[in-house]
């Protein structure tokens, strides 16, 4: 048994009482019980109150979208095709309710991975609601008499679709020794993880003991497959033939006279070029001779609210791709001055494009008022910005972004002429 940490030293974050920071120790000792090197193994977790420990964890870490996991997971270990390292999910009920599918074709294919079902019965994230796995009679916030039905069995599904291993615990004290037996297993193991939610499920259900909710709902306590399923196994390939017929490669054509890095956070409204405008100022940083990084930002909504895109331009390499003070910020429409209204706030020195039909936010920076949107129109407003801030900031030869724009198909709505009218 190795002495590694896997944990950091902060306090875990959950709800006092509540059964994921077990679960999270747990997989400490057992990962200690293995001797894993905690750069060995991958977590990956989704939406739902289990996925906040990311942070917690040293391992690497990956995060993806409510019930995704188990398929993000399934392409980690597939693409990793070593047993020496451990691919890991963690998932709630809610979770295993919306990625059902993933985690049938991950048992049935045998992938190398081993998922953990935080099942506290209901989304617990969310406020309380019932999932696919709260028992017949147990109570939620938003159903106070009770489900009606059934949960589904996780553990008899995976035996059904050929898991490796399977075992169902009750989430209080140790149980190290199960979750270290299911990450030591070839091919796709799942323990699940019997809990009560301490702010929903308790309060919803008051007096109740777990053990008597999983006997009441007729889920037994065992291992259900032991080394009976298969691993899924893609053979190795010598002189693999790239899926890139040609390197992604901008040689240098153009020189810039910048020395130090310049950060650059446009500001705009989804739907309006942000991000292609972004993207066509890093390209030709690159096509200049810069070292260039890009990093989008907008709301899980997409096409509505907010666009905005950091960019640095860097005559040396890049350590860092954001920026919480740029030294440039352009703000092109009232969602983005919404977004960069604190970002303007903090600035205590570079400068501040503005649409001339925005109000000034409160800044340090020198204010330029200029009339983007009026020039090209709302769905052209962020292109132009890019073209003017590099031309008057001299950042690096207009031709770089002329050259980039015109390699684009965008160049036969727009003409390049009327995004040179400085």
């Amino acid at each position: 048994m190795n002495s590694k940490n896997f944990l950091t030293d902060s306090q875990l974050p959950f709800c006092k009482g509540c059964g994921h920071a077990l679960v999270a120790k747990n997989t400490e000792k057992a990962l200690q019980k293995l001797n894993v090197d905690p750069l060995d193994v991958v977590l990956v977790t989704d939406i739902g109150c289990h996925g906040i420990v990311d942070k917690s964890f040293l391992t690497h870490t990956v995060h993806g979208l409510h019930g995704r996991s188990s398929a993000l997971a399934a392409g980690i270990a597939a693409g990793l095709n070593n047993p020496g390292k451990k691919v890991i999910v963690f998932t709630g009920d809610g979770g295993a309710t919306i990625g059902m599918q993933h985690l049938i074709g991950g048992a049935h294919l045998g992938f190398d991975m081993t998922v953990v079902v935080h099942n506290n019965m209901l989304y617990g994230m969310t406020g309380g609601q019932p999932s696919e796995f709260t028992p017949c009679g147990f109570k939620t916030p938003t159903l106070p008499e009770g489900s009606s039905k059934e949960g589904y069995d996780i553990c008899e599904l995976m035996v059904a679709a050929g898991a490796s291993y399977v075992e169902r615990v009750i989430g209080i004290g140790d149980y190290s020794d199960s979750l270290a037996k299911a990450f030591s297993s070839s091919g796709f193991s799942l323990v699940e993880v019997m809990e009560i939610c301490p702010s929903y499920g308790v309060k919803s259900n008051p007096g109740i003991k777990l053990s008597q909710v999983v006997e009441n709902a007729g889920w037994n306590v065992k291992v259900f497959a032991d080394g009976k399923g298969h691993s899924f196994k893609k053979p190795l390939k010598e002189n693999t033939e790239s899926l890139i017929s040609e390197k992604l490669e901008i040689k240098p054509k153009y020189q810039s006279e910048i020395k130090k890095p310049v950060s650059i956070l446009i500001s705009g409204s989804a739907g309006e070029g942000v991000q292609s405008a972004a993207e066509f100022l890093a390209k030709a940083g690159i096509l200049s001779g810069l070292n260039t990084t890009k990093k989008g930002s907008y709301p899980v909504t997409v096409g509505v609210g907010f666009s905005a895109s950091d960019v640095i331009l860097s005559p040396k390499p890049i350590l860092f791709t954001g920026s919480t003070n740029p030294d440039i910020l352009v703000i092109t429409s009232a969602d983005g001055l919404n977004f960069a209204r604190n970002t303007a706030a903090k600035m205590t020195s570079g400068k501040l494009y503005i649409d001339d039909s925005l109000d000034v936010p409160e800044t340090g920076a020198q204010v330029i008022r200029v009339p983007f949107r009026e020039k090209l129109g709302a769905r052209t407003s962020s292109l132009y910005a890019v073209f003017y801030i590099v031309h008057h900031e001299k950042l690096f030869p207009i031709d770089a972004m002329k050259e980039v724009f015109l390699s684009n198909k965008i160049s036969k709505k727009v003409s390049i002429e009327s995004l040179l009218q400085f």
